[in-house]
């Protein structure tokens, strides 16, 4: 049924309403905040680059890169390497006749000759590859050095400035001990104090190895802890008055 008689009837062809086209409200305001916020070259700056004269206008092939010269190939040995094969025209020099004796030549050569050192190399196993014993560092090579077991500069330096440093103290403390500010303490007063040290030492570690072995309140821990710091500062102070023999204390 698609044949029909009303399709030979001609119709007119009416096209449909066009719609209006869409046009945002905000169209203008983004113009403007677009063009006000817009900044170029605000971060780097204009392109700063040499102009040039305009003499200097670009040519062409001017872009093109420079090749160098060319120059005649020469190996890198040259002097060492063999001469080239002579060429087919080349011909040697025929009927050229000498008197030397190359037997008796050659032997005073190998009698004035001086022997040839051999490479020190070494070979890690029987069948192995040999290698150069020189930097293996099975060969001792420092200890042979012009400065080796000599003291190196910067330890002589920093041993140069500790004693400066000691030498400017002990004038300090002089110079306090001229003033009257500073008083040495006698060979006898310093035995006199360490000795004091050491029985108060002795005092507190017999009451320490009287305590129990079990510390199971918090009076114990504490008293067990204050012992051991005292014994501890005595130590310190004992082995500073033994260690140093010219002690001074201020005049306060």
């Amino acid at each position: 049924m698609s044949e029909s008689i009303y399709n030979l009837i001609p119709r007119e062809q009416v096209a449909p309403p066009k719609e209006k086209r869409y046009q945002s409200k905000f169209k203008s305001s983004v113009k403007d905040e677009l063009k006000t916020n817009k900044s170029p070259n605000k971060t780097m700056g204009p392109a700063k680059v040499n102009l040039r004269s305009s003499g200097e206008f670009l040519t062409k092939h001017s872009k093109e890169p420079q090749l160098p010269e060319k120059t005649k190939f020469q190996f890198p040995d040259e002097e060492t390497r063999k001469p080239g094969v002579p060429r087919q025209t080349e011909k040697p020099l025929m009927g050229l006749k000498s008197n030397k004796d190359f037997v008796q030549t050659n032997a005073v050569e190998n009698i004035m000759s001086v022997p040839k050192k051999p490479a020190a190399n070494f070979v890690d196993t029987p069948f192995g590859s040999t290698h150069p014993l020189e930097p293996s560092g099975l060969m001792p090579k420092y200890m042979k050095k012009k400065g080796y077991g000599e003291t190196p500069q910067y330890l002589q330096k920093r041993k140069d400035e500790t004693v400066r440093a000691q030498e400017e103290y002990n004038e300090y403390v002089r110079e306090h001990y001229r003033r009257g500010a500073m008083k040495q303490l006698t060979e006898a007063e310093r035995q006199t104090i360490l000795d004091g040290l050491k029985k108060n030492w002795e005092e507190i570690h017999h009451q320490y190895q009287g305590l129990s072995v079990v510390t199971d309140t918090a009076p114990k821990k504490m008293r067990k802890e204050r012992m051991e710091a005292e014994m501890k500062q005595l130590e310190r102070d004992i082995e500073l008055l033994e260690k140093h023999k010219a002690i001074y204390i201020g005049n306060y």
